[in-house]
C-alpha cells in the first residue's frame, strides 16, 4: 500500500498550483474577451470567462510532476501529452466553435493513440457473466466506444455551476481510493492530483462572483480523457486493481457506478435526439440539469442533487458487494438505479411540469430546500472566495 505522503503531496501541490494560476488565467481571459456569452440555451445571465480548464490542467501537471514515480513512467507522460491535445482542441472550440464531427474524430485518434502507446484496453470483464479476458477484436472497438463516450459525457454535463468539476472531483477521489488500495502508484498520483487541482476551481466556479470561470470544453475534454484512462487502467487484464479486488467485487459495476449519471444521461439525450431525427450532437435543453433548473432548483442545488444521486449509485454498488451479491447482480443494481435516476426521473419530472400535479409541488419544495444561493450566508462566502 502506498505511503500516505504519496497521496497528500501531489494533491496539495495540485491544489496550490490551480489556486495560484487561477487569477492570472482569469485576468487574461477578461482582457482578451475569452468569455462564454449567454444565449437561449445557456443558463448564465452574464458573460463568464471560459478558460478554467487551463488552470486545472496546470494544477494537475504540478501535482503529477511532484512524484518521482511519474518520471519513471513513460506512459504517464504520454497521458499528459494526450490530455494536452484535448485541452488544446477544447480551448480552440471554446473560442471559434469547431464542428462536432472534427472533435469526435480527434477524440477517437487520441484514445486510439493512448491505447497503442500503453498497450492497454478494456480487455477483461473480471468475472462478469463468468467472463475474464476477451478478444482484441472485441476489446479495441469496445474501449474506443467507451472512452469516447466518457469524454463526451463529461463534456455534456457541464451545464450548471460546479456540476462537471464537482463530479470529476468525486470520480477522481473514488478512483484514487481504488488505486491506493491496489498499490497503483502512477494512477493514484494522477487521480489525487486531479482531485486536488479541481478544488480551487470548484470553489471559484460555485461561490465566486468576480472570480468565476467556466471550465470550458478544454477542461471537460482533457478531464474526460483522464477519466477514460482511469477506466482502462482498472479494467485492463493484469491491472493492479484486478489483482487487489477481493472475491466477488465487480470492477465493471464499480466503474459504471462512478460514471453512472453522466453516462446514462448522455445515452438518454443522444438516443432521444436520434429518435427525433436530429444529430446526437445537436445541442438542446434536455439534460438532467436542465430539468432540475426548470423545477426551480438553483445551480448549487442542482449540482448537490445530481452528485448525491450519483453517490447513491456508488453506495448501492458497495453495499451490494458487501452483502455478498454476485458480480452480475451488482451490475444489474447499478443499471437499475442509473436508469431510475436519469431516464425515469427525467420523464416523471417532465410530466409533472406539464401537468402541474402533486408531484410538482413536492419537487419544488425540495428545490426550495436546496437553493443554497438564497441563504443569508451565501454573499459572505462569495466575498471570501473572491478574495482568494
Amino acid at each position: 500500500m502506498p505511503d500516505i505522503y504519496q497521496v497528500l503531496i501531489p494533491a496539495l501541490l495540485a491544489f496550490v498550483g490551480t489556486l495560484w494560476i487561477h487569477p492570472k488565467i482569469l485576468k487574461i481571459a477578461i482582457m482578451k474577451n475569452l468569455v462564454d456569452n449567454p444565449d437561449a440555451r445557456k443558463l448564465q445571465r452574464r458573460p463568464i470567462p471560459v478558460m478554467g480548464g487551463i488552470a486545472v490542467y496546470f494544477g494537475v501537471l504540478i501535482g503529477m510532476c511532484s512524484s518521482q514515480t511519474m518520471f519513471n513512467s513513460p506512459n504517464a507522460f504520454m497521458l499528459i501529452a494526450g490530455m494536452l491535445i484535448m485541452l488544446y482542441i477544447g480551448t480552440i472550440d471554446d473560442i471559434i466553435n469547431l464542428t462536432p464531427t472534427f472533435r469526435f474524430f480527434v477524440e477517437i485518434l487520441v484514445v486510439a493513440w493512448l491505447m497503442y502507446i500503453n498497450r492497454a484496453s478494456i480487455d477483461c470483464f473480471w468475472g462478469l457473466w463468468d467472463t475474464d479476458t476477451i478478444s482484441h477484436w472485441i476489446s479495441i472497438p469496445l474501449t474506443i466506444f467507451a472512452c469516447v463516450g466518457i469524454i463526451n459525457a463529461i463534456n455534456l454535463i457541464d451545464g450548471v455551476n460546479g456540476l462537471s468539476s464537482g463530479f470529476c472531483f468525486m470520480a477522481s477521489a473514488l478512483f484514487a481510493a481504488m488505486f491506493y488500495y491496489s498499490g497503483n502508484i502512477v494512477m493514484l498520483t494522477i487521480a489525487v492530483s486531479a482531485a486536488g487541482a479541481i478544488v480551487p476551481f470548484f470553489l471559484h466556479n460555485v461561490f465566486g462572483y468576480k472570480t468565476r470561470m467556466f471550465i470550458g470544453d478544454g477542461g471537460t475534454l482533457f478531464i474526460g480523457t483522464m477519466m477514460s484512462m482511469f477506466v482502462i487502467s482498472t479494467l485492463r487484464s493484469g491491472s493492479l486493481s484486478g489483482a487487489f479486488v477481493q472475491e466477488g467485487m465487480g470492477l465493471i459495476p464499480f466503474t459504471l457506478s462512478v460514471l453512472s449519471i453522466p453516462v446514462f444521461d448522455t445515452l438518454r439525450v443522444m438516443s432521444s435526439r436520434i429518435m427525433k431525427g436530429k444529430s446526437p450532437f445537436n445541442p438542446d435543453k434536455t439534460h438532467l440539469h436542465h430539468m432540475f433548473i426548470d423545477l426551480g432548483f438553483s445551480h448549487a442545488g442542482t449540482t448537490v442533487t445530481i452528485l448525491s444521486l450519483n453517490f447513491l449509485v456508488v453506495a448501492a454498488w458497495f453495499l451490494s458487494y458487501k452483502l455478498g451479491a454476485s458480480i452480475d447482480m451488482q451490475l444489474y443494481i447499478v443499471l437499475a438505479l442509473s436508469i431510475t435516476f436519469t431516464i425515469l426521473l427525467y420523464n416523471f419530472a417532465k410530466r409533472q411540469i406539464n401537468k402541474g400535479g402533486r408531484g410538482l409541488k413536492m419537487l419544488r419544495r425540495i428545490a426550495k430546500a436546496v437553493s443554497f444561493e438564497k441563504k443569508g450566508y451565501w454573499e459572505h462566502v462569495e466575498n471570501l472566495i473572491d478574495r482568494l
